[in-house]
Formats: structure tokens, C-alpha cells, sequence
């Protein structure tokens, strides 16, 4: 970066930060219970006992990052084989990783879903197969490997998506439609853009309960702090009616951010790991895809410091910010990135923002361009992702405000940015 640009962001200066507790409901599921639970849950007797001896059972896997999705899976897997039949886990994930069968296996295996954990092989392959026609003539498309098993669970976390909202969101429908769907699915299922695709989710995901081999759905549903909350066990018929209500509960648990406005939001990672678009706009607002998703909290600027390791350089939601550091830049694998891009019609969510040396000039050159605010008390909130929102960072002119809160704590007084001789954070 020039000489002069840097002079520009010198002329800022940040103001002190104070460390905040947010409080969310605590409800979660201990996970060394969690195998336990498994079976009980698919043990339940009006599931009528789907699962027979000798059958090849595929069990999905996404590529979010899930809590204790690698037990979860195993445990899944354990209860298969108590049954005497044979499991083996699919990535289900669209066209991430990469849209490439390497690239889809090592993303779970970085989430510890391996074949030596989970005791059962993992069949990754981008072949898919045509399963049956939807309502409206498309060619429905499954994973090849899933489709030739005698039985299929669908398990997936069900949460609010990042680029539309309906009665069905992130969850088993979507996990058919677009995780099964691998990269060709995905590809006809995105066609019509993110406008279409509460309608197409559902389309999709009817046609595969139809014509594919779906014994189960999988619901996993997590707390604001990202821990396992709930697990519930589908039969197919019960998909369509029952997975709505759980999507509305899983809304209350979203990590929001509970201050309603901010002159510069700064976001210290973002991953496919941690949401479909890096950062999930539901928390922080900033979505090149509206009107599509509504939600968040309010700020003028936005910046992104860097990528997640698990994201293995797919910068999805780049195009969401406006400033981010060279370091991050040097990280972006164009090819993943790309794909998947291109495959979901969100071009606009790899954008090259403004990019800068430095995790504090990155700072101070979205604050030297809020319009309208208070220079003398800017208001900044610095978080660690948007999945991991318990500890947040405010500007002094929040104090008042976090005080009369009742959902944040202050956990310190107001301390300079840590940032190292290079301007990084540390």
C-alpha cells in the first residue's frame, strides 16, 4: 500500500475498547452425553425401526463447522452397526472444498470426522446421479454413492441461512438439496439466484424424499455459544411438517450482537467453517445479497481481518466488507473460492474490498470513511467471528449503554488496541 495512504490512516486515532460479556440461554447437551442421546433418539419406537441388518446406511456429513459433529457422526454410525447393518459417511456439502472429492474429505476430516474416529469408511466422490424430476421438471440430483445405499440419514444443524429467508433454511431439506447435490445439484437448485431459493430448497427436498432412500433425518440444533443444544430423530414423512418449528427455535438461539448500531464493526476471522457466507449476516448485517436476508446489527463499515485455517482459502464474504488486510488477501485460494461463488450465484460475496498492511490501518481507514457519526466517540465493535460472540470488544462511547443492558456484562475497563509493532492484534 502507498505511502500516502498509510499517512491517511495514521491521521485516525482508535479509541480505547472495553471487553463485554453477552449473556444468551445456556441450554446445552454435555458432550460426553451426547452418544447416549444419539441412540436414544433413534432407538425411539415410532421411528419403526428403519434401520435392518445387512443394509449399507449413508450418513452426511457438511461442511460446517458443527459442534461435535465428529461424535455426533460416530455415534450415528455406532448405532448403524449395533443394528448389524453397514454405514459410511458422505461429504455432504455442495460444491465446497472445492468441488472436489480431496477437498470435500479433508474438510471433515479437519472437523475430525476420519475414518480411524468415526469406525466407518468415508466415500467422497462429486458423482452424482439424476434421483427424479421436482414439481417443475428439474432434474434432481443426488450423491452416487448415497444413492446406491439401501437407506440414507440426512443429518445436518439447523439454523437460519445467511442468504435467504423461509420455512425452510439451513437444515435437512437443504442438506438433500444442496449437500447430497454435490456441485451439479447445487448448481441447478442455485440457477434462479437467492430470491428463489426458499422456494427451491423445499422443491428439491420433496422430490429426494420421494424417489431417493431417506430413512431418517438428523436435526442438530446449537446455542449461542455454539455448543449442541438439541437432537431430534425424523422419519421422512415427519421432514416436511416438523423441521419448520424447529428452524423457528433455532432463531432464538442466534448469537446476536445485543447493541443495535455501530459506526465500524470489526470481525477478526471469517470461514466456511464458521457460515456459508464467512461471516453470517444475521449477526452482523453485512450481506451484499439483500434484499435476499434482513437481520444484524447495524453498522456503516465493516472489516475483516482474516481467514480461518479451516477454510482452507475459500473467502466467501469478502465481498460483505469494506477494508481487509494484505495478510488475508495472501491467503485466498481463487479456484475454491471461485466455485463456489459461481455454483451459488454469490459473485457478489467475493469482491475485493479495500486492502490494507495492517490490522490497524484496516481499522482506522473504515473509521476515516463513516459519514454522520460522532469523531470525537466513535462507536466500534471488534468480535472474534460470528459464531463466537460471548466476548465482544466495545469503544468507550458504549459504556453507558452496556451498563443499562441487562444481556451485557463489562468485564474491563477501557485498554488501548493490543496491537504489535507491525499493527497486528496479538
Amino acid at each position: 500500500m502507498g505511502v500516502l495512504v498509510s499517512k491517511l490512516c495514521a491521521e485516525v486515532t482508535l479509541p480505547r475498547m472495553i471487553k463485554v460479556r453477552q449473556r444468551f440461554d445456556p441450554q446445552r447437551i454435555d458432550p460426553v452425553d451426547i452418544p447416549a442421546m444419539v441412540f436414544a433418539e433413534l432407538s425411539r419406537p415410532e421411528l419403526s425401526g428403519p434401520v435392518k441388518a445387512g443394509m449399507r446406511i449413508a450418513i452426511t456429513c457438511g461442511s460446517r463447522g458443527v459442534a461435535n459433529v465428529a461424535i455426533i457422526t460416530k455415534a450415528i454410525a455406532d448405532f448403524v452397526k449395533s443394528k448389524g447393518a453397514k454405514p459410511f459417511v458422505v461429504p455432504a456439502m455442495g460444491s465446497h472444498g472445492g468441488a472436489t472429492a480431496e477437498g470435500q474429505k479433508a474438510l471433515i476430516a479437519g472437523y475430525g470426522v476420519t475414518e480411524d474416529f468415526v469406525g466407518c469408511p468415508i466415500l467422497s466422490s462429486m458423482e452424482t446421479v439424476v434421483i427424479g424430476k421436482s414439481d417443475e421438471g428439474h432434474g434432481v440430483r443426488i450423491d452416487k454413492n448415497a444413492a446406491e445405499a439401501d437407506g440414507i440419514i440426512v443429518a445436518g444443524r439447523i439454523k437460519p441461512h445467511t442468504d435467504f429467508h423461509g420455512i425452510y433454511e439451513s437444515g435437512i431439506m437443504k442438506m438433500m438439496a444442496i449437500g447430497l447435490g454435490k456441485r451439479e445439484g447445487a448448481d441447478i437448485c442455485h440457477a434462479d439466484g437467492f430470491g428463489r431459493m426458499a422456494h427451491m430448497v423445499p422443491l428439491f427436498g420433496r422430490c429426494i424424499i420421494k424417489n431417493a432412500r431417506v430413512i431418517l433425518g438428523f436435526g442438530i440444533l446449537e446455542n449461542a455459544y455454539g455448543e449442541t443444544c438439541k437432537l431430534v430423530s425424523l422419519r421422512p414423512d415427519e421432514i416436511e411438517k416438523k423441521e419448520p418449528p424447529l428452524l423457528e427455535e433455532a432463531r432464538g438461539h442466534l448469537p446476536l450482537i445485543h447493541i443495535d448500531k455501530t459506526d465500524v464493526l470489526v470481525v477478526e476471522k471469517i470461514g466456511k467453517d464458521i457460515s456459508g457466507d464467512g461471516m453470517d449476516p444475521n449477526i452482523t448485517g453485512a450481506s451484499p445479497c439483500s434484499p435476499w436476508v434482513t437481520g444484524g446489527i447495524s453498522a456503516q463499515r465493516t472489516v475483516i481481518l482474516d481467514l480461518t485455517p479451516e477454510t482452507h482459502g475459500t473467502a466467501m464474504g469478502i465481498g460483505a466488507a469494506h477494508a481487509i488486510t494484505r495478510r488475508l488477501f495472501n491467503k485466498i485460494d481463487y479456484d475454491a473460492t471461485y466455485v463456489n461463488a459461481i455454483t451459488s450465484r454469490g459473485i457478489d460475496f467475493v469482491r475485493i474490498p479495500c486492502i490494507v498492511e495492517s490490522d490497524k490501518e484496516a481499522v482506522q481507514i473504515a473509521l476515516r470513511t463513516c459519514t454522520g457519526h460522532d469523531k470525537d466517540n466513535p462507536r466500534i465493535i471488534r468480535i472474534a467471528d460470528s459464531l463466537h460472540t460471548q466476548y465482544i470488544y466495545i469503544s468507550e462511547a458504549m459504556k453507558n449503554e452496556a451498563e443499562t443492558n441487562p444481556k451485557l456484562e463489562i468485564l474491563s475497563g477501557p485498554e488501548d488496541w493490543p496491537f504489535d509493532e507491525k499493527g497486528n492484534l496479538w
